[in-house]
């Protein structure tokens, strides 16, 4: 399924179907394909958007998890969107979370899947000399459960991404920002409905801390994937999206 990228207002974003909106929100090293599988359940029945973050483009002093989060306020002001099912992976989750705490008349739902917040051993802060591309292939791999998850394209993306020097300036910004930006304190404030999807073999923010979310958040549910690590809706994609679908009605008409 081709996605297509529309632009306006220095905006670029998918958006797709029409309904109730949800708002995908990637990680640090997210790509469109991370979301092929939500985006062709859900743009059935709810209405798909996925929000570019500049995450590789932004200004090195914004580069940081409230930059992100103002981000996503600008893009959501734009395109006049309310009553918001906010799903996150990863850092994604992360903002998704400070969006809630910021702006909770807005959020009618939150779904976190993966998320940092609380604990993350990240990829970030730990760069490879120029052109290691094993040991670049070797971390994209270990956030999979089945390693060959990690296509040559995802790894070749994330290559890339790491032989930039501003590109990987902003990553290290952004990344320990999401460190210090630790959220137990906070998370007692977020009253929406929220889902919590984790891959039981998660290396990178382990089912511990999963279950802290779950305690943490009040209206808060927790569902494990087994043999799934840190992307639960690409290594298990049907599965997924059918804990998703069973949230998403009975929250409907809260």
């Amino acid at each position: 399924m081709d996605l297509e990228i529309k632009k306006e207002g220095g905006f670029e974003f998918i958006d797709e179907g029409e309904g109730q909106v949800l708002i995908l929100l990637h990680g640090l090293f997210g790509a469109l394909s991370n979301w092929q599988g939500v985006v062709s359940h859900f743009r059935k029945n709810y209405r798909v958007v996925i929000p570019m973050m500049p995450l590789y483009t932004m200004p090195l002093p914004q580069a940081s998890v409230p930059g992100l989060v103002e981000f996503v306020e600008e893009f959501v002001a734009f395109k006049n969107l309310s009553e918001l099912t906010l799903l996150g992976n990863s850092l994604g989750g992360h903002v998704a979370l400070e969006y809630a705490i910021k702006n909770p008349s807005y959020v009618k739902r939150l779904v976190l899947t993966g998320s940092s917040g609380l604990f993350e051993d990240s990829m970030g802060g730990s760069f490879p000399k120029r052109g290691n591309y094993e040991f670049v292939k070797e971390r994209v791999e270990y956030t999979f459960y089945s390693p060959e998850t990690a296509t040559k394209e995802l790894v070749d993306e994330v290559f890339d991404i790491t032989n930039s020097n501003p590109k990987v300036l902003r990553i290290i910004s952004i990344a320990k920002s999401a460190q210090r930006n630790n959220m137990a304190k906070d998370l007692v404030k977020i009253t929406a409905p929220t889902l919590l999807i984790w891959g039981l073999n998660d290396t990178i923010t382990p089912p511990i801390v999963a279950h802290e979310f779950n305690r943490l958040i009040q209206n808060s549910e927790l569902h494990f994937i087994d043999h799934c690590c840190h992307a639960p809706m690409m290594e298990h994609p049907d599965a997924f999206n059918s804990i998703l679908d069973r949230f998403l009605l009975k929250t409907a008409s809260l």
